[in-house]
């Protein structure tokens, strides 16, 4: 058991959490009765997650401090990223909430956080989240929130152990009675949406607490006794697991019943070139126009939320206060019949560059920019998904470490009622191979199925250059050496880039083929790509030469045959 936490450990909370947001989003977002924002608190706590995280990631990897962050670096860097990627009303409340824990950390100055500075961070997270709301209620996260610092800051003296399991029973038992705090919930039978995600929160640290799981490094899973995996019937006065339909007699049946006599829009922007005084002032009149505010932030950023009728009056005011940017405007109608997918089969293809993703686009695919130095997340993909607005759709991936994103975005997209497919498509010329034999008139199952044997037929090649010194399957290599792979396993090592590649489709067509294609990336040398297939079709007469401008970076070449 953990007496103090360290930037690892802090990095597999967030990780941990973003698991328990994916799992059960659904399963909140029919919570979602009070207030009102957009219907989607699970979502949007999840995206909000997901996306800082990814910033995260990006950033680090820039500072070339990716995994040697110190704990304050880790926790500071994640808060920003939240203010930034927030969606919906929970999100800009869960990023508060971080903010708090954040501030704790940095203040404390330590290396690592024992049981007072947690204890610390849940007190600034609980003052932190009741100071974004412009009029709290009672039955809310705030009530949850102020209940977990409460009791964690009470047993502080028992150690870190103490803090997180004391703060734990707090918030379960406060989140059960939000059911009789609030009017909304009690006649819904439900507890309260923003809450649950909390407690969530809570749950995943203390897994982290009791290192229950995997040690560092090995690779986590969720435990299926994980109770922030699990779907509560206790989130429910009806004695039933909550459902996303809302059938259980809780949730309205649609938004536009649970909208109805309120705002029509959500309108959400970030304000940059403001102070204190004149996001004071914004507040103010944003109050005056709608609901669900908030105004948080500070010294010089702030994140705006707000639900009125009046959205040119609401963005005027943000010009007023600063420079808005990243509005985001909702019609929550809109919202409403965008949850209603067609029937049909939709496609989410993965594409590395420019060229890849209009062959993807013209074929009908809703594409999302993934490749090396530029990976998608799973809430990108996710996003993607629900783009297509069908009740059935393919994941290509076209990448393998994109898997695992693709993974966590089918699984999140499932739990929304969504009959998602992943086609192990690992590189990009298996899944133009899989496109090819897509049939929109055909069944997922029927495509998917299809598809994953010609994404599995498909043999692939790349060749790139060295960019340092290895020794690779081929043997030693130095900066500026040409290297030609097949199945991701370098063969060979030249100086050439057309015979390298011209190596690489001979071992290719060893075993047999029909149709080979090229794929030229963003630094291949003109005619290249050309002079590669005149050759190929040259030296086999019975082979079907495709050539696709596909403006990759790092890959001069990607090859494959079927």
């Amino acid at each position: 058991m953990l007496e103090a936490l360290s930037a690892v450990d802090a990095r597999r909370w967030a990780v941990l959490t973003r698991a328990a947001f994916a799992a059960r989003r659904a399963e909140i977002d029919a919570l979602n009765v009070f207030p009102v924002p957009d219907g989607d608190t699970g979502t949007n706590l999840y995206l909000t997650l997901d996306s800082a995280l990814d910033s995260v990631r990006t950033e680090h990897e820039a500072a070339g401090i990716l995994g040697t962050a110190t704990l304050e670096q880790e926790c500071t860097a994640l808060s920003r990223a939240m203010l930034l990627t927030a969606r919906g009303n929970s999100g800009v409340i869960l990023s508060q909430l971080v903010r708090g824990f954040a501030e704790a950390i940095a203040d404390s100055g330590l290396p690592q956080a024992g049981a007072e500075v947690v204890a610390d961070g849940l007190q600034r997270a609980s003052r932190r989240a009741y100071a974004s709301v412009t009029r709290p209620e009672d039955g809310t996260i705030l009530t949850v929130a102020e209940a977990a610092a409460s009791a964690g800051g009470a047993v502080v003296c028992q150690g870190l152990a103490a803090v997180v399991e004391a703060a734990l029973d707090a918030a379960t038992e406060a989140l059960r009675a939000t059911t009789d705090q609030l009017p909304a919930l009690q006649r819904a039978g439900v507890v309260d949406a923003g809450a649950a995600g909390y407690l969530l929160l809570l749950e995943a640290l203390a897994r982290v607490v009791h290192q229950d799981g995997a040690h560092v490094g090995e690779r986590m899973e969720p435990f299926a006794e994980d109770p922030s995996m699990r779907r509560r019937e206790g989130w429910s006065t009806h004695g039933g697991v909550v459902e996303p339909t809302g059938h259980d007699g809780g949730p309205p049946a649609s938004l536009a019943d649970a909208t109805e006599g309120g705002p029509a829009f959500e309108v959400m922007y970030l304000l940059r070139d403001s102070d204190e005084e004149r996001a004071a002032t914004l507040r103010t009149v944003l109050d005056e126009l709608g609901d669900s505010l908030l105004v948080v932030g500070g010294p010089d950023l702030w994140n705006v939320h707000v639900h009125v009728d009046d959205v040119g009056a609401a963005i005027e005011a943000g010009l007023d206060a600063g420079r808005p940017y990243r509005v985001r405007v909702t019609h929550f109608s809109d919202q409403a019949s965008h949850r209603r997918p067609s029937s049909g089969v939709g496609v989410v293809a993965c594409a590395a560059g420019p060229g890849l993703a209009a062959v993807f686009e013209e074929a009908g695919a809703v594409v999302v920019a993934s490749g090396p130095g530029q990976r998608a997340s799973a809430g990108q993909l996710l996003d993607a998904i629900r783009a297509c607005h069908t009740l059935s759709v393919i994941l290509l991936p076209n990448d393998r470490d994109t898997e695992l994103a693709a993974r966590a975005a089918a699984s999140a997209a499932e739990q929304e009622g969504l009959d998602v497919h992943l086609v192990r498509s690992r590189t990009a010329v298996q899944g133009l191979a899989a496109f090819a034999v897509f049939d929109a008139a055909a069944g997922v199952a029927r495509n998917a199925a299809e598809m994953s044997h010609a994404a599995a037929a498909t043999r692939h090649g790349a060749v790139a250059v060295a960019s340092k010194q290895a020794l690779t399957s081929a043997g030693p290599c130095e900066p500026g050496d040409v290297l030609g792979a097949v199945g991701g396993d370098v063969v060979v090592v030249g100086q050439d880039l057309a015979e390298v590649a011209l190596d690489v489709v001979q071992r290719l067509l060893s075993s047999g083929g029909e149709l080979v294609t090229v794929v030229g990336g963003e630094d291949v040398p003109d005619g290249l790509v050309e002079e590669l297939g005149q050759r190929v079709e040259r030296h086999h007469r019975d082979v079907t030469v495709t050539l696709i401008d596909g403006g990759q970076p790092h890959y001069p070449l990607l090859l494959g045959v079927e």
